[in-house]
């Protein structure tokens, strides 16, 4: 905590470190970065809320232009001195409204269900699998692949590919192994142009923190080459899209146990998890509708989730609201070994703060009703009949952005979990969003639709 830092010493540090300038970016409903910048002789005044915000200008922030304007207090513990720009230190911010908390802040919406699970004795780990296209951005907006080597049908771990694009993965390896997030992990993903990094989980404020300056750092490298890293979730119809999955576990907060593992012997269900494990995916897969909406939280999202689609072959994609071992077709998978789960519908557009908050919650419920999730599904689901699946009533996610919002605006668990007006901001712009989309005539409708008729 700030608290506990003593900021001029702080100061002084940075400064010999040729720090001049401080920047506290907290995100707006999307997970877009905002924030000011100060000069770092104003550090104090800017850990104290020095910094004021006219919430009307951003996204999500619930403000209307009459209202007090926000503060934002960055978290000292999450500085980065930029690599690329070593004058600007980088921090996670909080927003505040009178001195208080400002609950319509995603990541103020975190920290509060992390002390719900605290209170439980838990803490929670997250990993979140980072995958992006690098791509060339033509004149006429269209994206291309930017290397001519780089067009095999089945591009997956291609290692001509990928040493092709190496100044690029180099820069982001070596800043994220000398920011210490220990990468172990990075290679050239399913589709042309598609990298994915791995590196180590932490505390879910931590990885929420990271993930969004990750987006920023690859950003800023693939621009120095003049290309574009995008983590829209299918630029491509025809290829697979960018997750962004959540690797969950909790532990116990005065042992650092991870509280869902035991051995697989253990297990009567053979993966790997304790009963607590269980309950916490049981949560999950209750509310697995309205998480989709925050897991998957664009109109383009949903054009990821389909079994095939436009591909020659299966998309990897979950599109079925269940739980098994290491089968890719569920949306909930346990790994080998067991000991955490991965909800493999989260994108790359995904706010990370908003859906480990809930997500979070989720667990916590199932925990504390002691749900069963019922039996793993190890079959290739999407080649089950309509009648097998009902049969074991398997049900699928939503099928675009206005199902996943209205099944996010019918749980009463969310308002529950973020409050009123938090639900009901991101309820807002999402539909907007959906009304937005809708509303646009697509170069396919005229292409189909002007001759035909």
């Amino acid at each position: 905590m700030n608290s506990e830092v003593d900021v001029k010493q702080l100061k002084e540090e940075w400064k010999s470190n040729g720090v001049k300038y401080c920047l506290g970016a907290y995100v707006d409903i999307h997970g877009i970065p905002k924030g000011k910048v100060v000069p770092i002789d104003h550090l104090e005044h800017m850990v104290e809320g020095s910094e004021l915000y006219t919430g009307y200008a951003l996204d999500g922030l619930g403000q209307k232009p009459n209202e007090d304007e926000i503060a934002s207090v960055p978290d000292l513990n999450s500085a980065i001195q930029l690599p690329w720009q070593p004058e600007m230190i980088w921090m996670a911010a909080d927003n505040t409204l009178h001195g208080e908390p400002y609950e319509i802040n995603t990541r103020v919406a975190l920290k509060k269900v992390l002390k719900e699970a605290e209170e439980m004795g838990f803490g929670f780990n997250l990993g979140i699998e980072c995958e992006l296209f690098v791509l060339k951005e033509e004149e006429d907006g269209s994206l291309s692949v930017p290397d001519p080597d780089d067009r095999l049908i089945k591009p997956c771990y291609d290692v001509r590919s990928f040493m092709n694009r190496f100044e690029w993965l180099d820069k982001m390896a070596t800043t994220i192994n000398e920011l210490g997030w220990d990468l172990y992990s990075f290679d050239h993903e399913d589709a042309n142009g598609q990298y994915e990094f791995d590196f180590q989980y932490s505390d879910a404020l931590t990885m929420c923190d990271r993930f969004i300056f990750f987006r920023y750092m690859a950003k800023h490298y693939a621009k120095e080459e003049g290309l574009l890293a995008t983590f829209m979730p299918k630029p491509y119809a025809d290829k697979t899209g960018n997750g962004a999955h959540f690797n969950m576990s909790l532990f116990d907060k005065e042992t650092g146990e991870n509280v869902f593992k035991c051995d697989p012997k253990d297990d009567p269900r053979g993966l790997g998890l304790t009963e607590l494990g269980y309950q916490f995916i049981a949560g999950v897969i209750k509310h697995g509708p309205a998480l989709c909406a925050v897991f998957s939280p664009t109109v383009n999202s949903y054009k990821r989730l389909v079994r095939q689609g436009d591909m020659k072959t299966f998309s990897w994609a979950p599109v079925f609201n269940s739980f098994g071992s290491n089968n890719r077709t569920n949306s909930i998978r346990v790994p080998m070994g067991g000991g955490r789960f991965e909800s493999r519908n989260a994108d790359g557009a995904v706010n990370p703060y908003l859906a480990a908050t809930l997500v979070l919650a989720a667990g916590l419920e199932g925990i504390r009703e002691k749900l069963d999730p019922g039996h793993a599904q190890e079959d290739n689901l999407y080649e089950l009949s309509e009648q097998e699946r009902a049969e074991r009533g398997i049900e699928f996610l939503p099928q675009n952005l206005l199902e996943a919002v209205e099944a996010f605006a019918a749980d009463p668990f969310v308002e529950e979990a973020l409050g009123k007006e938090l639900r009901d901001e991101f309820i807002t712009y999402k539909k907007r969003e959906w009304r937005e989309y809708h509303e646009t005539i697509s170069a396919w409708e005229i292409k189909r639709y002007s001759h035909l008729f």
